[in-house]
């Protein structure tokens, strides 16, 4: 909204959007268009060689051509919305994403854009001065082609806290990328081995350290500034008043911060076993994630320790190819659960 468009009804009639958006201007049934980011080669670059470094976002001699990273399209899309209407509204942030589907790569030379369907709207039971909005970002190319969906909740400050309002109880759609979670099991043991292996070998349950990440200061400002430049992760007296009472890094640097410590363990790991003679599992491009939640901020100076946990298995419809399925977490020094992701990939079969 901070250019000006127009949101357009369920009846199909459009409203010229306020100045500064509250909760009670997201109704169910509208969509907002916005963003026209133009996506560049050296970027894709920067993004994967920091936080996504697998061949197929670095190696521009790659079969098919480069690809953006999957957490770079989520960074770009925050970047639209901030531009788009966040940046001119009462947000108080999101609790993290229900379901997002990577549908086709995003290449160099696209320029993206969102189509904003608001599915569903309540009002906090704990906190009614704060309204939630169910989104749905369709994120698109020049031509119209659909490359990504994403569906979560964001939360905005009511404009009226003391006027009634109708919760929307209506149930979330079916996940349509990955299946339910499998049943859950008690901490399972550290594997490492059985990590890098192909797909037949994989145990379920294998539960593997990733490393840890440290939140620096000049590292979350410079993220914020490129992807999420909301006040409270940017200005230390903007976030003193905001709910998380000092500065706090992005909930996308934090899942950009999973995904380094994950390649970088997962190279690793595939580097010994070839060291052993054993077969390393070649990865594919993952179909998405679901489930993710941003449970605590993340300050500057904090260590995050990250671990990957296989959840699950199945073949898959790609010849050749199993699908994994697993549960991502990420702990602060005290042991406090900040972050959790489910997420699914293809892995090669042995022969």
């Amino acid at each position: 909204m901070a250019r000006g468009f127009d949101i357009v009804n369920a009846s199909g009639s459009t409203e010229k959007a306020p100045q500064l958006l509250y909760f009670e201007d997201f109704k169910p049934g509208a969509r907002m268009r916005y963003g026209a980011y133009a996506v560049t080669e050296a970027e894709i670059l920067a993004f994967a060689r920091e936080f996504d470094p697998q061949p197929f976002h670095v190696n521009i001699a790659t079969p098919g051509g480069l690809i953006a990273s999957g957490w770079h399209t989520c960074a770009m899309m925050m970047r639209m919305t901030c531009d788009g209407f966040m940046l001119n509204s009462s947000s108080v942030g999101a609790p993290g994403v229900d379901e997002c589907e990577w549908l086709k790569p995003v290449r160099p030379g696209m320029v993206l854009s969102i189509d904003l369907d608001i599915v569903g709207a309540r009002v906090s039971r704990s906190r009614p001065d704060i309204g939630l909005t169910q989104v749905v970002f369709n994120i698109v190319d020049q031509t119209g082609d659909l490359l990504m969906r994403q569906r979560n909740w964001t939360m905005f400050s009511r404009r009226d806290p003391s006027a009634p309002f109708p919760n929307d109880e209506t149930p979330a759609p079916a996940r349509r990328t990955l299946p339910p979670e499998p049943p859950a099991f008690d901490d399972p043991p550290i594997n490492a081995t059985r990590f890098s292996t192909v797909y037949e070998d994989v145990v379920v349950g294998a539960r593997v350290a990733l490393g840890s990440h440290e939140f620096r200061r000049e590292d979350m400002l410079r993220f914020a500034r490129a992807y999420d430049p909301q006040p409270f992760h940017l200005d230390n007296a903007a976030a003193a008043q905001s709910h998380f009472g000092k500065l706090a890094a992005s909930g996308w640097h934090t899942a950009a911060a999973y995904m380094k410590c994950f390649i970088e363990t997962r190279d690793l790991m595939r580097a010994e076993a070839r060291a052993r003679g054993v077969e390393g599992a070649a990865g594919r491009p993952s179909p998405g994630f679901n489930d993710l939640r941003w449970i605590r901020p993340v300050f500057v100076g904090d260590v995050i320790s990250f671990e990957t946990t296989i959840t699950g298995k199945r073949p898959s419809s790609k010849p050749g190819y199993g699908k994994l399925f697993t549960r991502a977490r990420g702990h602060d020094a005290a042991g406090g659960l900040v972050f959790e992701s489910h997420g699914a990939a293809l892995a090669r079969m042995r022969g």
